[in-house]
C-alpha cells in the first residue's frame, strides 16, 4: 500500500509538472525563435537601406556594419551588388527566396525546417529601389544550446520535484498506513495464536473505530477461549480424584470376590476406568498445550532426543522392539526454535503410539534429516506397524480418534492432537506418510535456528 500511495503522489507531481512546465517551456523556445527572427530581419533591413543608398558612404558603411555583425553574432552578410555599390562582401546563391526579394521586392525567412528550427536561419531582404537584396545567414547554434539550457533546467527541476515528491510521499504514506501497520501487526500474533494481542487506537477516525472494534472482538475471544481452557483443565484435574478412588474401590472389590464371572466384570469395569483416567490425562495435557504460547529458543535436538530415547528404550526392551537413531543429511548437532518442554512430549506422544502399534521384535526408525534450504529440520519417527490407510490419516489429528493398535486400544485418542497443536505453536509442521517396508512414518518438521545468533 505505501508503494501505491508513492506512486500516487508522483503520478500527481509528474502531471502537474507536465501541465505546467511543458507549456511554460513551448513559449519560451517560441519567444527566443521571434526574438531572433525580428533582431535578423532589423539588420538585414538596415543593411539593405544601405545598400540602396547609391552612394559610396552608404556602400562603405555597408561593409564595416556587414563585417562588425559576422564578429559580434554567428551571422554571415551576402549581398548582391549593384551599378553604384560593390562591396567586398560574399554573394548570395541563386534560389527562389532571392529571385523573389530582386524581382518581387518581397522579404523571406527561412529556418531550413518546420520542427523547431534547422542549422541556419536566412533571412533575405530587398534593397531599397529594388535589383538588389541583403542575406543573413544566421547559424543556430547558440539558440540550439539555449533551448537545451531552456528544456535541460526544466527537466533537472523536474526530476528534483519528483525526487522531494516521492521523500515527502514515502514520509505521509508511512504515516497514513502507521495505523493499518498496527493492526496487521495485531493480526498476525493473534493468527499465531496470541489471544492477548491488542492493537493501540490511533489514526484517523476510520482506523480508530475498526481499531476498538476488533479490540473488542479479541477481548471477547479471549475471554471465551481461556474459559473453555479453565473449565477442560478443571474438570480433567477434578475428574482426576475420583476416578483413582473408583479404580481403588473397584480394586478391593476384585480381591474380595470369589466369582469368577463377577471378578471378570469387576476388571472389564477396571479396564474401562484405566482408560477414562488416561482420557483425562490427555485432556489436561491439550488444554495445557493450547495454553498461551510461550516464546521460542534455540533447542539442540539431538540432546532431546537422545534423552527421550534413553527413557523410552526400556519399555521398548521389554518387547524386544529395537529403537534405532539415524541422522542423514544432517550437520553437526542441529539446533532448533521450539518451546521447552514441547519436543519432550512431542516425541513422547510419538513414541508411545509407535510403540502402541509396533509388532514383537520389530524397529522404531528416528531419523534426524535437513530440510529446505538448511532452514529447517525433519524429525522423523517410523515404525513398523500396519501403517493407515488415506482414510485413516486424514481423520489421525482429529481429537477423541482411536487407530488400531497391536497392542491394546485403551488410547485416548488425543496424543496426535497434542503433537500437532505444540508442533505448530512452534511454527512446524507434522504430517503422516508410509514407512519404507510398511509402517507408519510420522514427519516433523521444525524450524532451524540460526547459527551464530
Amino acid at each position: 500500500m505505501n508503494r501505491q500511495l508513492i506512486r500516487s503522489y508522483i503520478l500527481l507531481v509528474a502531471v502537474a509538472i507536465l501541465l505546467f512546465t511543458v507549456p511554460v517551456a513551448f513559449t519560451l523556445t517560441k519567444q527566443l525563435r521571434d526574438d531572433t527572427e525580428l533582431s535578423v530581419r532589423r539588420e538585414a533591413a538596415t543593411m539593405a537601406l544601405l545598400l540602396g543608398g547609391g552612394d559610396s558612404i552608404s556602400c562603405e558603411a555597408l561593409t564595416e556594419v556587414a563585417r562588425a555583425y559576422r564578429q559580434e553574432t554567428p551571422g554571415e552578410v551576402q549581398v548582391t551588388p549593384t551599378g553604384s555599390c560593390t562591396p567586398d562582401l560574399p554573394r548570395p546563391a541563386e534560389d527562389a527566396a532571392l529571385t523573389r526579394a530582386v524581382e518581387k521586392n518581397e522579404a523571406t525567412t527561412d529556418w531550413g525546417s518546420d520542427f523547431i528550427w534547422g542549422r541556419q536561419l536566412k533571412v533575405t531582404v530587398p534593397a531599397e529601389g529594388g535589383a538588389a537584396a541583403v542575406r543573413i545567414v544566421y547559424s543556430t547554434s547558440d539558440m540550439t544550446r539555449r533551448l537545451w539550457s531552456i528544456w535541460g533546467f526544466r527537466a533537472g527541476l523536474a526530476v528534483f520535484v519528483l525526487a522531494a515528491a516521492a521523500a515527502i510521499g514515502a514520509y505521509a504514506a508511512r504515516r497514513i498506513t502507521a495505523p493499518l501497520r498496527e493492526l496487521n501487526s495485531m493480526a498476525s500474533k493473534f493468527s499465531d495464536g496470541d489471544l492477548t494481542a491488542r492493537s493501540p487506537v490511533t489514526g484517523p477516525p476510520e482506523t480508530q473505530t475498526l481499531a476498538r472494534t476488533l479490540n473488542q472482538g479479541a477481548e471477547r475471544l479471549d475471554t471465551l477461549v481461556a474459559s473453555q481452557r479453565i473449565f477442560v483443565a478443571d474438570a480433567s484435574h477434578q475428574l482426576r480424584t475420583p476416578l483413582t478412588a473408583l479404580r481403588l474401590s473397584l480394586d478391593n472389590i476384585a480381591d474380595g470376590v470369589d466369582d469368577e464371572f463377577v471378578r471378570e466384570d469387576v476388571e472389564q469395569a477396571t479396564a474401562e476406568v484405566v482408560r477414562m483416567s488416561r482420557l483425562v490425562n490427555g485432556l489436561l495435557v491439550l488444554a495445557r498445550a493450547e495454553a498461551k504460547v510461550t516464546d521460542a529458543e534455540p533447542l539442540p535436538l539431538m540432546d532431546i532426543v537422545d534423552e527421550r530415547l534413553t527413557v523410552w528404550r526400556p519399555a521398548a526392551d521389554e518387547r524386544g522392539v529395537t529403537i534405532a537413531l539415524k541422522g542423514s543429511g544432517v550437520d553437526g548437532r542441529p539446533s532448533v526454535l521450539a518451546s521447552p518442554g514441547h519436543l519432550d512430549q512431542v516425541l513422547d506422544n510419538v513414541l508411545s503410539n509407535a510403540l502402541e502399534v509396533s509388532p514383537d521384535g520389530g524397529t522404531i526408525t528416528v531419523r534426524l534429516e535437513t530440510g529446505s534450504g538448511a532452514r529447517e529440520v525433519v524429525l522423523s519417527v517410523a515404525d513398523g506397524g500396519p501403517g493407515m490407510s488415506d482414510a485413516e490419516k486424514s481423520r489421525a489429528f482429529d481429537r477423541f480418534w482411536r487407530g488400531q493398535g497391536l497392542t491394546g486400544r485403551s488410547g485416548s485418542g488425543l496424543g496426535l492432537a497434542v503433537v500437532r497443536q505444540l508442533v505448530t505453536d512452534d511454527g512446524g509442521t507434522v504430517a503422516l506418510t508410509d514407512a519404507p517396508g510398511g509402517g507408519l512414518c510420522v514427519r516433523i518438521t521444525l524450524r532451524a535456528a540460526q547459527r551464530g545468533g
